[in-house]
């Protein structure tokens, strides 16, 4: 967004330059479980990403994933007042809820990024922190204590989508 209102660079070609990745299907690889648990988990499941549509669209089908989500919406639909407005924008997340006629209070925002999830919280939804390789990278020197501890705007901490399975979020 700082290049686009400081410097005049257009986001789409930005984005599309920026997400190319040749040979990007070759290095993509579900995992049978999350696939397994996503199709099980209750309610109507979107995509939010703050990535170009069509490489959200290209990574989620090669995963095998787009058929289990109603809707991806990406950087480019977060739009409001003539403004991209991304996640963690809340201005965003409530005008979401209320485009998919959902108040925010029904709504859970699974996600890794912790600033995120702390708008989500400030507009009423409900938070889930995916720590999936965070296990992995605090075996790393430098990786902040914070990791392990679980802010009071998250909900619940998982490291995978089984876990809301075993233990559904009330």
């Amino acid at each position: 967004l700082g290049l686009t209102r400081h410097h005049g660079v257009d986001v789409h070609h930005f984005l599309a330059e920026t997400h190319r990745l040749p040979g990007l299907e070759d290095n993509l690889h579900g995992h049978a479980h999350d696939l397994a648990a996503l199709r099980r988990l209750p309610g109507r499941k979107f995509v939010l990403t703050n990535a170009p549509l069509a490489y959200a669209l290209r990574v989620l089908g090669q995963l095998g994933l787009l058929h289990e989500f109603e809707a991806v919406i990406g950087f480019e639909q977060m739009r409001m007042f003539g403004r991209h407005r991304p996640k963690p924008d809340a201005r965003m997340l409530r005008w979401l809820a209320a485009q998919l006629k959902v108040s925010p209070g029904r709504c859970v925002l699974v996600e890794d990024t912790l600033m995120h999830q702390k708008s989500a919280r400030a507009v009423g939804m409900r938070t889930i922190w995916v720590q999936r390789w965070v296990r992995q990278a605090s075996r790393s020197a430098g990786v902040d204590a914070r990791l392990g501890r679980r802010p009071a705007y998250v909900d619940r901490r998982v490291h995978g989508l089984a876990e809301l399975l075993r233990r559904p979020l009330a």
